[in-house]
């Protein structure tokens, strides 16, 4: 069987150097907010060309919580606009869901799976007061053109980067783009924690400030409290194995790169469709293929197909956010572009351990694919 994501694997390349930090973390005997946070913190910003990262416990915290910033600096308020792809998942909405704002639903480029700049200036109002562009699959979206609407009508930009650590455009990376960008560290994100991490990048100092408080219960100093906070913590264990793995990303992400290159050159089967190849030599690295997606009306055939010839393959997502029973208010409302890409979409088996051999094998039986 060649699995989706061996995430075994791929840890067991550090597992010296990561039982080593644990080992330290364990020893220290301080276990949040500590020497290590601080380490990964500086490592990350620096990673992303950013001021600041900041630890939280997941990727919607950061989300979450950099909106709530927003709305504590009397930059938001609740009823507010915040513009996000309809195809995204579901944790983009639910940070806007969260604080009493309004997600309002953009379709995506269909070639890129992301936010269509064209369709957003149609969407903006007087209440419109944020885009929350997603990169999805890895790939960056837009930025040049976003950054340049949101100057327009002055708007603040919350990158989605949980699935684009290390993708650029013109040299700057995710998280970088944006007022503010909120990462996952999850288990099975291009850097991955072993557990649920994330963190929020910014070059804002007010901002920075506030989000420190907020996650550790509004405190700015410790039995002081001015705002009411929560608590969302990037532990020292996972702190010190994310700036462990965080040496490893580019490399990483360039084997991602081969498979992806390979799969792009290699299939060509009529029944499927491949992720549009578009990209510039120039802007090569705006796609770090967290995912490979292709695109298939025989979704269901050519899945079974690969499972009974060891492969196993992943749908993401396989319900659009609007029509979820969560958002039930939303389920009569059309998002064509979305709801078709919703029903083709399947992922192929890519990262960091995955051999060329393999990649082939899964090039092979995608080709010898019949309807």
């Amino acid at each position: 069987m060649i699995p989706f994501l061996d995430l075994k694997n791929i840890n067991q390349q550090y597992r010296e150097q990561l039982i080593e930090v644990c080992t330290r973390v364990i020893d220290s005997g301080w276990y949040i907010g500590g020497r290590e946070l601080e380490k990964f913190e500086q490592n990350f910003a620096t990673f992303c060309g950013t001021q600041y990262a900041i630890g939280v416990a997941n990727g919607l915290d950061a989300l979450i919580l950099t909106l709530r910033a927003w709305k504590e600096l009397g930059k938001l308020q609740d009823g507010d606009e915040v513009i996000v792809p309809s195809n995204t998942y579901i944790a983009s909405i639910l940070a806007i869901s969260a604080n009493q704002l309004k997600p309002v639903l953009v379709e995506p480029d269909s070639n890129t799976f992301n936010l269509d700049p064209k369709k957003i200036e149609a969407a903006i109002t007087d209440k419109t007061k944020v885009i929350l562009p997603v990169h999805l699959y890895g790939q960056l979206a837009a930025m040049p053109e976003i950054m340049d609407i949101a100057k327009k009508y002055d708007l603040l930009v919350l990158e989605d980067s949980a699935q684009s650590h290390a993708a650029e455009i013109q040299g700057k990376k995710a998280g970088n783009w944006g007022d503010a960008s909120g990462f996952s560290f999850y288990p099975g994100k291009n850097l991955g924690a072993l557990g649920d991490a994330g963190a929020i990048t910014t070059n804002d100092t007010e901002l920075a400030n506030m989000l420190k408080a907020l996650r550790n219960y509004g405190s700015h100093e410790k039995y002081k409290n001015l705002v009411q906070g929560v608590n969302s913590r990037l532990d020292e264990m996972q702190a010190a194995m994310l700036d462990i793995k965080l040496k490893f990303l580019d490399a990483e992400t360039q084997h991602r790169r081969k498979i992806a290159n390979l799969y792009l050159t290699g299939i060509n089967n009529p029944f499927i469709a491949l992720p549009l190849n578009n990209i510039k030599a120039e802007e090569y690295k705006q796609h770090v293929w967290h995912l490979f997606v292709i695109r298939t009306e025989h979704r269901g055939a050519l899945q079974a197909y690969l499972l009974e010839n060891g492969i196993q393959t992943l749908i993401h997502y396989p319900i659009p956010p609007h029509k979820q029973q969560a958002y039930k208010e939303w389920n009569d409302l059309s998002y064509p572009i979305s709801e078709q890409i919703h029903t083709e979409v399947m992922s192929l088996p890519i990262g960091p351990t995955l051999s060329l051999q393999d990649a082939e094998h899964v090039i092979r039986l995608c080709n010898n694919f019949k309807v």
